[in-house]
Protein backbone atom coordinates (compact mmCIF):
# COMPACT_ATOMS: atom_id res chain seq x y z
CA UNK A 1 0.00 0.00 0.00
CA UNK A 2 2.68 2.16 0.58
CA UNK A 3 4.45 1.54 -2.55
CA UNK A 4 1.12 2.22 -4.39
CA UNK A 5 0.66 5.67 -2.66
CA UNK A 6 4.62 6.77 -3.15
CA UNK A 7 3.73 5.99 -7.02
CA UNK A 8 0.66 8.11 -7.16
CA UNK A 9 2.02 10.84 -5.52
CA UNK A 10 4.81 10.60 -8.00
CA UNK A 11 2.21 10.36 -10.91
CA UNK A 12 0.74 13.83 -9.88
CA UNK A 13 4.51 15.11 -9.77
CA UNK A 14 5.37 14.25 -13.05
CA UNK A 15 2.19 15.21 -14.51
CA UNK A 16 1.62 17.98 -13.22
CA UNK A 17 4.98 19.18 -14.94
CA UNK A 18 3.48 17.84 -18.34
CA UNK A 19 0.59 19.73 -18.28
CA UNK A 20 2.05 23.18 -17.95
CA UNK A 21 1.66 25.01 -20.94
CA UNK A 22 3.60 27.81 -22.72
CA UNK A 23 2.74 30.79 -24.36
CA UNK A 24 4.59 32.67 -26.33
CA UNK A 25 4.75 35.95 -27.25
CA UNK A 26 3.59 37.22 -30.81
CA UNK A 27 6.27 39.99 -31.39
CA UNK A 28 4.08 41.51 -33.53
CA UNK A 29 1.58 42.35 -31.18
CA UNK A 30 3.13 43.14 -28.16
CA UNK A 31 4.94 46.20 -26.75
CA UNK A 32 6.88 47.01 -23.46
CA UNK A 33 7.15 51.37 -22.71
CA UNK A 34 7.60 53.63 -20.08
CA UNK A 35 7.18 57.28 -18.91
CA UNK A 36 8.48 59.59 -16.88
CA UNK A 37 7.89 63.27 -15.81
CA UNK A 38 10.37 65.27 -17.36
CA UNK A 39 10.83 68.95 -15.43
CA UNK A 40 7.56 68.30 -13.83
CA UNK A 41 6.08 69.67 -16.14
CA UNK A 42 6.05 67.03 -19.42
CA UNK A 43 5.39 63.70 -19.77
CA UNK A 44 8.39 61.87 -21.86
CA UNK A 45 7.98 58.63 -23.19
CA UNK A 46 9.42 55.42 -24.57
CA UNK A 47 9.83 51.60 -25.39
CA UNK A 48 11.95 48.86 -26.21
CA UNK A 49 11.66 47.64 -29.93
CA UNK A 50 13.63 44.20 -29.19
CA UNK A 51 12.07 41.88 -26.14
CA UNK A 52 10.52 38.84 -25.49
CA UNK A 53 8.51 37.47 -23.04
CA UNK A 54 7.24 34.26 -21.80
CA UNK A 55 4.45 32.46 -19.52
CA UNK A 56 3.80 29.08 -18.66
CA UNK A 57 0.91 28.14 -16.96
CA UNK A 58 -1.50 25.09 -15.94
CA UNK A 59 -4.63 27.16 -15.22
CA UNK A 60 -7.24 28.99 -17.39
CA UNK A 61 -7.04 32.16 -15.37
CA UNK A 62 -3.20 32.36 -15.48
CA UNK A 63 -3.25 32.45 -11.54
CA UNK A 64 -0.84 30.09 -11.20
CA UNK A 65 1.22 31.29 -14.03
CA UNK A 66 5.41 32.32 -14.75
CA UNK A 67 6.25 35.18 -16.01
CA UNK A 68 9.19 35.87 -17.66
CA UNK A 69 10.28 38.96 -19.66
CA UNK A 70 14.19 40.17 -21.35
CA UNK A 71 14.78 43.33 -23.25
CA UNK A 72 17.80 44.35 -24.73
CA UNK A 73 18.49 47.51 -23.23
CA UNK A 74 20.46 49.01 -27.03
CA UNK A 75 16.93 48.97 -28.04
CA UNK A 76 15.40 51.79 -26.12
CA UNK A 77 13.84 54.02 -28.45
CA UNK A 78 12.44 57.29 -27.09
CA UNK A 79 12.38 59.05 -30.76
CA UNK A 80 14.81 61.37 -30.07
CA UNK A 81 18.34 60.34 -30.93
CA UNK A 82 20.42 62.21 -28.49
CA UNK A 83 18.29 61.12 -25.56
CA UNK A 84 18.27 57.61 -26.53
CA UNK A 85 22.25 57.46 -26.76
CA UNK A 86 22.16 59.38 -23.28
CA UNK A 87 19.67 56.51 -22.15
CA UNK A 88 21.90 53.76 -23.98
CA UNK A 89 25.20 55.31 -21.58
CA UNK A 90 26.54 54.24 -17.90
CA UNK A 91 24.62 57.20 -16.80
CA UNK A 92 21.22 55.12 -17.10
CA UNK A 93 21.26 51.67 -18.68
CA UNK A 94 25.05 51.34 -19.75
CA UNK A 95 24.00 48.95 -22.22
CA UNK A 96 27.85 47.48 -22.27
CA UNK A 97 27.68 46.50 -18.81
CA UNK A 98 24.22 45.38 -18.57
CA UNK A 99 22.92 43.97 -22.01
CA UNK A 100 19.79 43.52 -20.30
CA UNK A 101 16.67 44.10 -18.50
CA UNK A 102 14.94 41.24 -17.03
CA UNK A 103 11.83 40.10 -15.34
CA UNK A 104 10.93 36.61 -13.45
CA UNK A 105 7.96 36.85 -11.59
CA UNK A 106 7.87 34.92 -8.22
CA UNK A 107 4.17 34.97 -6.96
CA UNK A 108 0.87 35.77 -9.10
CA UNK A 109 -2.24 36.71 -6.67
CA UNK A 110 -6.21 37.74 -7.76
CA UNK A 111 -6.47 41.38 -7.68
CA UNK A 112 -9.26 43.69 -8.21
CA UNK A 113 -11.94 43.14 -11.22
CA UNK A 114 -10.28 40.10 -12.60
CA UNK A 115 -7.30 41.15 -12.65
CA UNK A 116 -3.49 39.63 -11.52
CA UNK A 117 -1.19 41.12 -8.90
CA UNK A 118 2.19 39.59 -10.79
CA UNK A 119 5.18 39.87 -8.27
CA UNK A 120 8.60 39.17 -9.74
CA UNK A 121 12.69 40.17 -9.86
CA UNK A 122 13.20 43.19 -11.89
CA UNK A 123 17.20 43.27 -12.78
CA UNK A 124 18.24 46.69 -14.20
CA UNK A 125 21.46 48.05 -14.39
CA UNK A 126 22.91 45.55 -12.27
CA UNK A 127 20.40 45.95 -9.48
CA UNK A 128 17.49 42.88 -8.60
CA UNK A 129 14.52 44.34 -6.65
CA UNK A 130 10.87 42.59 -6.16
CA UNK A 131 8.23 44.83 -7.80
CA UNK A 132 4.77 44.12 -8.36
CA UNK A 133 2.51 44.66 -11.69
CA UNK A 134 -0.75 44.45 -12.16
CA UNK A 135 -1.83 41.98 -14.80
CA UNK A 136 -5.62 42.33 -16.79
CA UNK A 137 -6.45 39.25 -18.79
CA UNK A 138 -7.91 40.30 -22.28
CA UNK A 139 -9.47 36.96 -22.83
CA UNK A 140 -8.36 34.79 -24.81
CA UNK A 141 -9.49 33.35 -28.46
CA UNK A 142 -8.87 31.05 -31.32
CA UNK A 143 -6.80 33.08 -34.34
CA UNK A 144 -8.47 32.69 -37.26
CA UNK A 145 -5.29 33.11 -39.75
CA UNK A 146 -2.96 30.75 -37.09
CA UNK A 147 -5.71 28.58 -35.94
CA UNK A 148 -3.86 28.92 -32.58
CA UNK A 149 -5.09 29.82 -29.22
CA UNK A 150 -4.12 33.58 -28.20
CA UNK A 151 -4.42 35.47 -24.81
CA UNK A 152 -3.74 38.70 -24.79
CA UNK A 153 -2.94 41.07 -21.71
CA UNK A 154 -2.41 44.23 -20.61
CA UNK A 155 0.29 45.38 -17.57
CA UNK A 156 0.68 48.59 -15.81
CA UNK A 157 3.21 49.00 -12.79
CA UNK A 158 5.94 51.81 -11.23
CA UNK A 159 9.34 51.53 -10.03
CA UNK A 160 11.49 53.98 -8.67
CA UNK A 161 14.75 54.79 -9.97
CA UNK A 162 16.70 55.33 -6.72
CA UNK A 163 15.59 51.73 -5.65
CA UNK A 164 18.01 50.92 -8.85
CA UNK A 165 20.25 53.77 -8.92
CA UNK A 166 19.36 54.35 -12.09
CA UNK A 167 20.09 58.15 -13.22
CA UNK A 168 20.92 58.84 -10.12
CA UNK A 169 23.01 61.94 -11.55
CA UNK A 170 20.04 63.66 -12.45
CA UNK A 171 17.68 64.62 -9.51
CA UNK A 172 13.96 64.39 -8.88
CA UNK A 173 13.53 68.14 -10.54
CA UNK A 174 14.80 66.88 -13.82
CA UNK A 175 13.43 63.16 -14.09
CA UNK A 176 10.93 62.30 -12.08
CA UNK A 177 11.92 58.87 -9.63
CA UNK A 178 8.53 57.19 -10.29
CA UNK A 179 8.56 55.76 -14.07
CA UNK A 180 5.47 54.03 -15.42
CA UNK A 181 5.53 50.82 -17.07
CA UNK A 182 3.19 49.84 -19.46
CA UNK A 183 3.00 46.25 -21.49
CA UNK A 184 0.47 45.02 -23.55
CA UNK A 185 0.75 41.77 -26.14
CA UNK A 186 -0.68 38.38 -27.19
CA UNK A 187 0.71 35.37 -26.32
CA UNK A 188 -0.24 31.98 -28.10
CA UNK A 189 -0.03 28.41 -26.90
Amino acid sequence: MKRLTTLGCLFLLLTSFVWKTDWNQDKAHSELSFSVKHLGVSTVTGFFTDFDAKIVSNKDDFSDAYFEMEARTNSVNTRVDMRDKHLRSADFFDVEKYPTMTFKSTSVKKGKKKTLLVTGDLTLAGVTKSITLTLKPNGKITNQQSGKETAGFDVEGSLKRSDFNFGSKFGETMISDVVQLRASGEFTK
